[in-house]
């Protein structure tokens, strides 16, 4: 057995340098999201707890000091079984590591941030020529803790931070309680009796929707090729970054997710992702939308769903293609224009 408090030790040491590096990067409001999110985990409190505002100040205080500290020191080796592997050697680190029912990831992600994260394995599996990890409880991350993330051939899915991003998106509905899908998957869930087993339930009914989508995503790289990470990461940090992901996002859906999830006819299942559809994504694909205002209530046939997405295959590869056009061609100039053309080329 693997030396595992150094284990968590080291590992949540380099959470904190790339912490230190990165978290200035987010708007305001964003970052203080995410530091209760990591107040949240770290003091292991239950999503509906009530935050003390001078704890969490207090704590937020200390952990910006850490950063100051920490910031420019290099990633530590991560020790298991008396080696130390390479931060990022994630297909290395888990061969020993899986023996122990343990997870481990050191990738990157938006604007090149280094994430990495180590859990409990929950379920370990197999489809198309992807191995799959669902993580349970974690016991080192990062303040950035997507719920779901594709590395190689390999796809994690982590299931507290996918149950907390829905908290979070239930929390957000109950502020505005605005009319959105929400409403009906409260409903649906039956979340007004036990919110808990609610967002049990929703958290397992979401874990086959972001599977689905990392395998869009891995398809997609395969069609795109290398030049489309190149891209990202000359644009990392620009409002085209995030435009050009939700290109390649709804390109990954359309081959994928969103063929898997109406093949299932789960409405549920469907009113979930367009729940989680915001910003740019949810700017660039408002017939998405439409089409599901347009069917026939209590159907669950989802034709015009069916042709949306049809259309959406050859529409976002076309757009994407034309991205990387730009980068080849003019990689200098790519940035303004991505930009401009958001409200021309939505679908």
């Amino acid at each position: 057995m693997p030396d595992l408090p150094t284990l968590y030790t080291t590992i949540q040491r380099n959470c904190h340098i790339s912490d230190g590096n990165f978290a200035q990067d987010y708007g305001l409001c964003t970052y203080l999201l995410k530091m209760r999110q990591l107040y949240r985990w770290e003091k292991k409190l239950p999503l509906t707890a009530k935050l003390s505002q001078l704890d969490i100040g207090n704590w937020l205080e200390r952990r910006e000091q850490l950063w100051e500290q920490l910031a420019d020191k290099p990633f530590a080796c991560i020790p298991v079984d008396n080696k130390c592997y390479d931060p990022f050697d994630t297909i290395a680190i888990n061969q020993v590591l899986l023996q122990h029912r343990l997870v481990y990831s050191g990738g990157y992600g938006h604007f090149g941030k280094p994430l990495f994260f180590i859990g409990q394995l929950h379920q370990h599996e197999w489809r198309e020529g992807l191995e799959i990890f669902i993580v349970a409880e974690e016991y080192a991350r990062d303040l950035t803790a997507p719920p779901a993330m594709s590395q190689n051939k390999m796809i994690f899915i982590r299931q507290e931070a996918l149950r907390q991003t829905l908290w979070e998106n239930i929390e957000a509905w109950n502020w505005k309680k605005a009319e959105n899908y929400f409403v009906q998957l409260l409903e649906i869930y039956q979340a007004h009796q036990n919110l808990e087993s609610a967002l049990d339930k929703m958290t397992q009914d979401e874990i086959d929707s972001l599977i689905y989508h990392e395998i869009g995503e891995v398809k997609a790289g395969q069609i795109l090729g290398e030049d489309w990470e190149k891209m990202l990461i000359t644009l990392a940090g620009t409002k085209a970054e995030w435009f050009a992901r939700a290109v390649r996002d709804h390109l990954a859906d359309c081959l994928v997710t969103l063929p898997q999830i109406l093949e299932k006819a789960q409405t549920s299942t469907l009113l979930l992702y367009l729940a989680n559809l915001k910003g740019m994504r949810k700017a660039l694909f408002p017939s998405l939308l439409a089409a599901y205002q347009q069917e026939l209530p209590g159907k669950n046939n989802f034709i015009l769903l069916q042709q949306i997405v049809k259309r959406g295959q050859n529409h976002w590869l076309t757009v994407a293609q034309s991205l990387l056009d730009w980068y080849q061609t003019h990689p200098q100039e790519n940035t303004p224009l991505i930009s401009e053309q958001i409200e021309q080329i939505s679908l």
